[in-house]
């Protein structure tokens, strides 16, 4: 059974249903630089994230230009969490969590092993997506689940897979990729940033009813 984050909240009604729908954590996405309908501004993001109840794992989304900017962000969020997404070396994440006080989780495209490897042991986990050339999420693709399973394997920090999940493919995903836990934003979106509540639910029951995983 994986463990679920519904990313992109924008409404506090949406997160409410994540809650209700027995999500483990969730994602607000503020201060990015690409387009996306899911972003927040920084107070907005701190509302949200102060809304959510104990036990629920709050995480701040962001893109900043530099480590300090995240820092900055972090400090206004207060998540418990930070999902840094960008080109960023190990020692900046260092600071960043030596700064912050927060775990630290870093996307990584699902083409670039190497750089997973290279962060393994810098981070508290890695988010394996399938990414645009500016390195943001949200792209709504699937990738490669057998190839993140031997990823997953082979690293010592928590793989949370991402990238076109649906409540339809969660399930098979979950079985062959053996993530610790699996991300969704677009995937249960009535339009962009305003969840389906019903999809939802759908998705986080059959990422824990997700069948035997195979040896």
């Amino acid at each position: 059974m994986a463990r679920v984050k519904i990313c992109g909240i924008t409404r506090s009604a949406d997160l409410r249903a994540a809650v209700e729908a027995g999500a483990d954590a969730v994602g607000v996405i503020a201060d990015v630089t690409v387009d996306t309908p899911r972003e927040v501004d920084l107070a907005d993001a701190a509302e949200l994230v102060a809304e959510a109840p104990p036990f629920v794992t709050t995480t701040l989304v962001t893109m900043p230009d530099s480590p300090s900017d995240a820092v900055d962000a972090v400090r206004t969020v207060q998540p418990d969490v930070t999902q840094l997404h960008g080109e960023f070396e190990a020692e900046e994440l260092g600071y960043l969590r030596s700064e912050t006080g927060t775990k630290l989780a870093v996307a990584v495209d699902c083409e670039d092993a190497d750089r997973a490897r290279k962060l393994d042991s810098a981070v508290d986990a890695l988010l394996i997506d399938s990414t645009t050339e500016a390195g943001a999420g949200g792209t709504g693709r699937t990738h490669d689940w057998e190839a993140t399973r031997e990823l997953t394997r082979e690293l010592r920090s928590p793989v949370v897979l991402a990238g076109g999940l649906t409540p339809d493919n969660v399930g098979e995903a979950v079985r062959i990729a053996e993530p610790y836990a699996v991300d969704v934003a677009s995937g249960v979106e009535l339009t962009g940033g305003v969840k389906d509540h019903t999809a939802l639910a759908t998705f986080v029951r059959n990422a824990e009813r997700s069948p035997e995983v195979v040896q």
